[in-house]
């Protein structure tokens, strides 16, 4: 027998039912009030018909256990919630001001800066939640709403994958479930465990607002999702020729068939969208036609994407996909300092090569004279840092999608450092220090103080020392007489 729905006025478990804000498919939402918590609440109750979902059910299972073990603020704030024990199961959550991302519709395509900005802030979010141990698996317009400090938020978490919990979507149904436009391939194949599924919803939701068009579609027959595996989208600059090479590198990365073809992390996608003239171009950014019958049929025919092949958990993923900051003085004639650097940096990239090295130089501006925007040989300094910072990175032997070069000009190099630490979602940040910089001033060095006030971890590099009966280069020598 079905439920009588909640009505305005009621009061359950303290929580005082007051106006509907929203009847969905599965669940309706209600605004709700109770004197011991003070902030604007919503309340989330499954609906049940005479005959109740069972997808349903288990679907508000899993986000009352996966929503109380989320934290941040790409997440609405859980408060209470009532099992299926009681009369009337609910989630209660902060209510976070304003609408969806699905009221922008109308307005599609939007203006490509403002389509990257959301972009941007969505990939943050899932940067947050992956590191969670959670893939979302419904990435969409309507599951996404943004704080009024600008940040996005995620909502429902029915359909989500927690590493640490069990996945009672996988265990107790054999359909795939998620929204047909923005489910990734491996998620119709039943993976629900890859961070990079999310991925691909991202570049489905760039794709459309900054076209206007869906890549596969609007088909919801199990058919038609499946094409998505052999058959891939109209580029985008054959819809809008003034389509940017580098938004179309971007988008069609994230789109790929198979996983180890896209990005592999929410936080490598957002430093691309926050940095699009460090974006690698490939032949994706050039793209002007779908690809030719024989490359479909290949992979329509290739069985590597159905075949099962263990995953590592999202954890032990991420960390061999971490994006290292590497702060490189050009202006400093110490060579053993800058090769101890060079030898650090290199053991990370071979330890961990999906690693992206990101290399940055400081060009510090005087404060109290005018600064020259040449050298002494009248070249552009910044442009020659830059090639510099090329050639640094590519002794380390690594492929030109894996680094990036960075010069940025200000007044303090250590806070520099820091903020491109922060607004980039570095993991790590290696520094070189001269041996007496520590000395300096009480920890008044540009290393102590990215290493004190960095919101990542912080590898302080300082030459090897010299043993007794070597030289500078570290050679052997005879003793004096």
């Amino acid at each position: 027998m079905a439920r009588p729905e909640l009505v305005p006025g009621e009061v359950l478990d303290g929580f005082l039912v007051e106006e509907k804000v929203h009847r969905g498919g599965m669940a309706t939402l209600w605004r709700v009030s109770h004197p011991d918590h003070p902030q604007p609440m919503l309340m989330k109750v499954p609906r049940f018909g005479d005959s109740p979902d069972p997808a349903a059910i288990v679907s508000f299972e899993m986000e009352q256990m996966i929503l109380p073990r989320l934290s941040g603020i790409h997440v609405p704030k859980f408060i209470a919630a009532g099992d299926f024990s009681t009369p009337q199961p609910y989630i209660v959550m902060e209510r976070i001001p304003g609408d969806t991302l699905y009221r922008r519709l109308p307005d599609l395509p939007l203006p490509y800066d403002e389509a990257v900005g959301i972009g941007l802030k969505i990939a943050t979010a899932l940067d947050d939640l992956h590191c969670q141990n959670v893939v979302h698996l419904d990435v969409k317009p309507s599951n996404i709403m943004f704080r009024p400090t600008g940040e996005a938020v995620l909502l429902d978490y029915g359909l989500s994958h927690h590493d640490h919990l069990p996945d009672l979507m996988q265990e107790e149904f054999r359909l795939p479930f998620g929204t047909a436009p923005y489910m990734a391939p491996e998620q119709l194949l039943g993976t629900r465990n890859d961070p990079r599924s999310d991925l691909f919803a991202l570049g489905v939701l760039l794709y459309f607002f900054t076209t206007g068009e869906r890549p596969f579609g609007e088909s919801e027959t199990m058919s038609g999702m499946r094409r998505r595996l052999w058959k891939d989208p109209v580029p985008p600059r054959r819809l809008r020729p003034d389509y940017s090479p580098w938004l179309q590198e971007i988008v069609l990365h994230c789109l790929e068939v198979q996983p180890a073809w896209r990005y592999p992390s929410a936080r490598q996608l957002a430093f691309d969208l926050g940095n699009p003239d460090q974006v690698k171009m490939t032949a994706r950014a050039e793209k002007l036609k779908r690809d030719g019958l024989a490359t479909v049929l290949r992979r329509r025919f290739n069985n590597e994407l159905m075949a099962s092949r263990s995953r590592p958990d999202i954890a032990s993923h991420l960390a061999q996909v971490p994006i290292i900051a590497v702060a490189i003085n050009l202006d400093d004639a110490n060579e053993a300092l800058n090769e101890a650097l060079r030898t650090e940096a290199a053991r990370i990239a071979k330890a961990v090569p999906g690693a992206r090295l990101a290399c940055v130089n400081i060009l510090k501006l005087a404060r109290l004279t005018v600064d020259h925007a040449l050298n002494e040989e009248g070249h552009n300094k910044h442009v020659g840092r830059l090639a510099e910072l090329k050639n640094w990175a590519r002794t380390l032997g690594l492929g030109n999608e894996s680094f990036t070069v960075h010069v940025i000009e200000a007044f303090d190099p250590a806070n520099a450092i820091i903020e491109f630490a922060s607004s980039n979602l570095v993991d790590h940040v290696l520094i070189g220090a001269r041996e007496n910089s520590f000395r300096k001033t009480v920890l008044g060095s540009v290393s102590a103080k990215v290493a004190a006030e960095a919101p990542c971890s912080v590898t302080v590099v300082r030459p090897t020392r010299r043993r007794a009966g070597q030289d500078g280069d570290g050679r052997a020598v005879a003793p004096p007489v």
